[in-house]
């Protein structure tokens, strides 16, 4: 049995290591626990910011998803980003990351959000067909990058 619940802070190391498995794995992000950290932290002490998350079995946290807010003029309301969405390799395929998406849905709709975003690897056809499952389609929209780096 699976429980999906908001993170607090004292969840924070084992947030690091999901992200650390999730960011071993995609192609543009390399783990870096002090700026997880960091990261993290933002969100969870500003919850105009988002909301983080996690995927409990008997109390131990297996998983873990993030939405981030923002306001498209496109759509003339809130939408999210979903983000960081992780399952601890030794409970996929279980139903766990189904319980969490379908939990951030119904919580982004609650908040009257008007689009979820994800972005996911080009390559990472595992995960289009996972997120297709529940009506993410893909976008005409290209995504595009500039880092912006401390001078």
């Amino acid at each position: 049995m699976f429980v999906v619940e908001e993170a607090k802070l004292s969840d924070i190391e084992r947030l690091i290591d999901l992200l650390t498995i999730l960011f071993s794995q995609e192609a543009e992000f390399v783990p870096n626990r002090t700026l997880q950290q960091t990261g993290l932290q933002m969100i969870l002490n500003d919850a105009s910011i988002g909301t983080i998350f996690v995927l409990k079995s008997d109390q131990k946290i297996i998983g873990m998803v993030t939405l981030l807010w923002t306001i498209s003029t496109a759509l003339g309301g809130k939408v999210a980003f979903l983000e960081d969405m992780v399952v601890d390799p030794l409970w996929r395929g279980k139903g766990g990351g189904h319980a969490l998406i379908e939990h951030a849905i119904l919580y982004a709709e609650k908040l009257t959000c008007k689009r979820i975003t994800l972005l996911t690897d080009t390559d990472n056809f595992k995960a289009h067909h996972f997120y297709q499952q529940f009506g993410f389609e893909a976008s005409l929209m290209q995504p595009m990058r500039l880092l912006l780096t401390e001078k």
